[in-house]
């Protein structure tokens, strides 16, 4: 099968498309067959070494869209032809899911979502489950109010929307140009990149990894949340500061999926790119300002 991989650490010209072996599902994992896969900045960062690694072949992709293609042993719930989401955690791995087939542990998939197509399904996993932790560790009551950075960008946004719905006062940090976007999507209260809320809020989601100055919006004793393992900003005026690291979890993505199918949550498609362009891909995703998921189809 063809596979997007590194070998060398560099740019976006260092990923190439590899024939490797169909894998084999051991004990307790589904195999997928491909649909769709998203592109996220982690698959950027692993392409630049940041994770180590060197010397290795590295598949690329974290999340996925696809066809249950076959079980391993002791596999309940899922058969073949099953429409499935899920999430590949890892940063330094032989394979991806930016391939035609990815195995992947049984209880880090969910049922697709029915409402939408595979393209947009394959935007939900990684970014999905990162706003749903995150604000879970924010920890704040209906009628908090949060500020979360970077609203217009793929996380921020479906965190804008799953905040909304928790009953959170939402100021949405992003682009001038963003204000209609991150309204629509249930920020009560917008400010510019560069500002500052009016007042001091109970907790900040730092989807835009912006550190200390986003730690200054938040009151004493409030909540700040980062995204970046080893980045968040020292603890300050009785401040709890929290970092957050995606995991597989495929029942946490499932009642994700069911706010897709419910018209809570968004799901935003930037471009998408067939498999063998990936590396066309990952030059995309470094340009600035991108509204949604870069999409790799196969």
């Amino acid at each position: 099968m063809a596979a997007a991989v590194v070998t060398e650490f560099g740019g976006p010209e260092r990923v190439g498309i590899a024939e490797v072996a169909v894998p084999r599902p051991a004990a307790g994992q589904v195999r997928v067959r491909v649909g769709a896969a998203g592109l996220n900045p982690v698959d950027g960062a692993v392409r630049a070494g940041v994770f180590g690694g060197a010397g290795q072949r590295i598949g690329l992709g974290w999340d996925v869209a696809g066809v249950v293609d076959g079980t391993g042993p002791g596999v309940t719930g899922w058969s073949p032809g099953d429409r499935v989401v899920g999430l590949h955690h890892g940063t330094v791995k032989p394979l991806g899911t930016h391939a035609e087939y990815v195995v992947l542990d049984a209880g880090a998939v969910a049922a697709a979502p029915a409402a939408v197509g595979t393209v947009e399904a394959a935007a939900l996993p990684l970014p999905g489950l990162t706003a749903a932790r995150a604000l879970d560790q924010l920890g704040l009551a209906p009628g908090s109010s949060v500020l979360i950075t970077g609203a217009a960008g793929i996380v921020g946004g479906l965190a804008v929307q799953l905040a909304a719905r928790a009953g959170l006062v939402v100021t949405a940090l992003a682009g001038p140009g963003d204000e209609e976007l991150v309204r629509s999507l249930g920020a009560a209260v917008f400010v510019p990149r560069g500002g500052a809320p009016a007042e001091p809020v109970d907790g900040v989601l730092d989807a835009a990894v912006l550190g200390g100055p986003a730690l200054a919006f938040v009151r004493d004793g409030g909540v700040y949340v980062g995204l970046i393992p080893h980045h968040a900003p020292a603890a300050e005026r009785g401040i709890r500061v929290e970092e957050q690291e995606v995991a597989a979890d495929g029942e946490l993505l499932g009642r994700l999926v069911s706010l897709v199918d419910e018209g809570v949550l968004t799901l935003r498609v930037a471009e998408t790119f067939p498999l063998a362009e990936a590396a066309a891909a990952h030059a995309r995703l470094g340009v600035p300002g991108v509204r949604g998921r870069i999409i790799l189809t196969v």
